[in-house]
This record gives structure tokens, C-alpha cells and sequence, in this order.
């Protein structure tokens, strides 16, 4: 129920967060997991990282695991336990009673050898949504192998669809199935807290790689399904429109370009100039197009080439044709419309330390977006954690001189 000003010209309280006085437990490591349980803090949840005393395995890849760190454990906190022994143990059983969420990417196994796996814990805690994140699912012959980003590219086929037809496959330039598992995850548990709501009872989410990248290529699967040809390889361009999704150069990068339809084609031709292709029998029909695309690729070129890209997106833009720059990182960066949207945000560390980051990707309402906290050192909140969770000073000091916490 809406909550009124009290009286006229009151300002109106802020709302809560739609997650607060919600607890996520984040057993994960690298992306996946990690992601998943960012995108539920992201959103108001309490979330406690569960390490290894030697942390999260990304803390050990070099600069690249230590921007994972950054990118996907904004706004945690972070216990570093060691799970094999029998009060590492206790202490997570004890955190799980407390959370709402266990998510968890561990290898293949683990969390059933260390006797913290979904059916054990919604054995005890019924009302537990417990997400796990694999690389092939639990019920395939691959089940036990594990599974990184690059792994579900090569095997869901994406590989084969990406890049030059005489060139080696190639992999998409970031772990884009990892980040998507990590979305979709926390799209599941956002169901299941849903349900929860309704029926009283948690629930067992599985979401592997595998999946979620056949899930990111459905509209070329089921064309495949409905009796189309096997997808080739066939770099910049799409195989059955033209132009679309074309890589053209210009006279200080490139641009790529769609216009495939009839109306956006006969439109691109009178903007540029060249009226005369619109009833150039090679050019006279999206089919023809594909049939003649090395000689549209020749003209596409010779109209734009004398322009900028930013001249090109003005021009084309403004004229309603599908039209985008090729930017480096640094010009995305500078980008007006990057800096509007207001992704970027500071994440702030509790020593004042800050850092650059990228915030929810998605707006709610006129809400700011949300300040993040940076990404716990691993093991920076245990003793709160721990003391949060009922164990004395004289406990937790003593947990750690056995090696239990870090």
C-alpha cells in the first residue's frame, strides 16, 4: 500500500529497495555465480560471499580475475571459511538458516561432498531457494565435467556462427554466456521468490551454460528446427537480409549498418544520393541483395567512405536507418548517451578507496541508480558475519587461531 505524504508539499519517502530484508548466501566463484547473487544486491538484498581461505579462485588469475572481483561483487560481504573442516561447516549451516538464497558454481560435486547441496539444505530449510549454476546441467552424460564460458560457446554452436567463413571459429570477444547464466539466474530466483510469496516453500533452480547460450541463439535454432539450412560462418552481415548488420568503412573507422527492409533501403539510397540502385537489378529486392552482396558491400563502401562515422550515425540516424559507430572503449566511455544513462558508477570502498564499475543495467522508475558498495578483500566482514550469526568474540577469535576463518 502506497504510503501518502503527510501533509501537502511533504516530500514523499523514498522507497525501499525491492529486495530489501532479503538474504542471499553466495557460495560462487568468477562470473556466473558471483553475477547472479551482484544482480540480487544490486536490488537491495543483504549479500554474504562465501570464500575459501584462499578466496574466490578469480583473486588468483592476475589483473583480469581481479576486474571480476570488482565487476560482479559490488555491494557483498565477504567470510572466508574453510569448508572441509566440521566448524567451517557449522558456520555455513548456520548463515543458511539465516539467508533466503544459496547460490553456488563450484565445481561439479562439491557442494554434495561438503554436504551443503540443494537437497540437504532445503531438507533442513524448506523455505531456501537454492540456485545452482553448472556448465552442462545435472541430468546429461557431461554433468560431472566442469564448464567455463568458452566451453558452452565451442558446444552450443555459437563458435561455429562467429566469424570469417575461411577463418578458424571464434569465440565472442567477452564471456557473454558466463554474464548471461548470471542474469538469468537471478531472473530465476526472482520467480522463485515470487512463488515463495504464494505457496510458502522455496525451490531448486538449475541453470547451466550450455543452456543459457542455446537460449541466447533461439531465433537461429528454430529456424534450424523448422527445416532451414545448418548456420555457416559468414563474419559481418546476416545470411538471409542485406543489408544487415554490415561492417562499412568510413573515412576514420567504421559503421555498421541495416536497411534490409524495403522502405529503409529506398530511403538509404535517396539520402546518400544515389537514387539509381533502387531499381539497380542486382539491389532491386532484399533478395537480390543477398544474392549480390560482395557488389553491395563495393557500393556501401563507395557512398559512405567519404563521410565519418560520426557523420554517418548523424546522417543515417536522423533518417531513421539502423546505423551504429565501431567504438573503441575509450569512445564508448565518452559516449553522451553512455554518460545519460548513468551506467557508470563509483563504488566505494569502506576505507575510501573507490572505483569505476558498471551499474544495473536497467532503470527503475525516477530512482537513482543506487551508489555500490566496492567488492570485499576476501574474508573483510568475517567477524561481523560471525557475530551477526550468534558467536561470541571469544569464538570468533578462537575460530580463527584454528584456521577456520580467515
Amino acid at each position: 500500500m502506497a504510503v501518502l505524504p503527510s501533509h501537502p508539499g511533504a516530500a514523499a519517502p523514498a522507497p525501499a529497495a525491492p529486495l530489501a530484508g532479503v538474504s542471499v548466501l553466495d557460495f560462487g566463484q568468477y562470473i556466473a555465480g558471483p553475477g547472479a547473487a551482484m544482480a540480487l544486491a544490486d536490488l537491495g538484498a543483504s549479500v554474504i560471499k562465501v570464500e575459501s581461505l584462499g578466496g574466490d579462485q578469480a583473486r588468483h588469475i592476475g589483473r583480469y580475475g581481479e576486474s571480476m572481483i570488482r565487476a560482479y561483487n559490488r555491494g557483498k560481504r565477504s567470510i572466508a571459511l574453510d569448508l572441509k573442516s566440521q566448524a567451517g561447516r557449522e558456520i555455513a549451516w548456520r548463515l543458511i538458516a539465516r539467508s533466503d538464497v544459496v547460490i553456488q558454481n563450484l565445481r561439479p560435486g562439491v557442494v554434495e561432498k561438503l554436504g551443503l547441496g540443494p537437497a540437504d539444505v532445503r531438507a533442513r530449510h524448506p523455505r531456501v531457494i537454492y540456485l545452482s549454476i553448472s556448465g552442462f546441467g545435472s541430468a546429461g552424460p557431461s554433468r560431472d565435467r566442469p564448464g567455463y564460458d568458452i566451453a558452452a560457446q565451442a558446444e552450443s554452436g555459437l563458435m561455429t556462427v562467429t566469424g570469417e567463413p575461411d577463418r578458424l571459429p571464434q569465440k565472442v570477444g567477452v564471456p557473454v554466456v558466463d554474464a548471461a547464466a548470471a542474469q538469468l539466474g537471478a531472473q530465476a530466483v526472482l520467480a522463485a521468490l515470487y512463488g515463495r510469496e504464494r505457496s510458502g516453500v522455496g525451490e531448486t533452480l538449475e541453470v547451466s551454460l550450455l543452456e543459457t547460450a542455446l537460449n541466447l541463439q533461439a531465433a537461429t535454432f528454430c529456424e534450424y528446427l523448422g527445416g532451414g539450412p545448418e548456420p555457416t560462418r559468414i563474419g559481418a552481415g546476416q545470411p538471409h537480409n542485406a543489408p544487415a548488420a554490415e561492417v562499412v568503412p568510413t573515412s576514420d573507422g567504421h559503421i555498421v549498418l541495416s536497411a534490409y527492409a524495403e522502405d529503409h533501403w529506398q530511403r538509404f539510397c535517396r539520402v546518400v544520393g544515389r537514387e539509381e540502385l533502387i531499381d539497380d537489378p542486382r539491389f532491386s529486392s532484399n533478395q537480390q541483395r543477398v544474392a549480390h552482396r560482395a557488389e553491395l558491400r563495393e557500393v556501401l563502401g563507395e557512398c559512405l567512405s567519404k563521410y565519418t562515422s560520426e557523420q554517418c550515425v548523424t546522417l543515417l540516424g536522423r533518417n531513421q536507418i539502423v546505423v551504429g559507430a565501431v567504438r573503441r572503449y575509450r569512445d564508448v566511455l565518452a559516449s553522451p548517451d553512455v554518460i545519460a544513462s548513468g551506467i557508470v558508477v563509483d563504488a566505494q570502498g569502506p576505507d575510501g578507496a573507490h572505483y569505476r564499475a558498471l551499474g544495473l543495467p536497467y532503470r527503475m522508475g525516477d530512482a537513482p541508480r543506487p551508489a555500490p558498495a566496492a567488492a570485499p578483500a576476501c574474508g573483510a566482514d568475517g567477524a561481523a558475519v560471525l557475530a551477526e550469526a550468534g558467536y561470541s568474540d571469544e569464538e570468533i577469535a578462537a575460530l580463527r587461531q584454528r584456521g577456520v576463518i580467515a
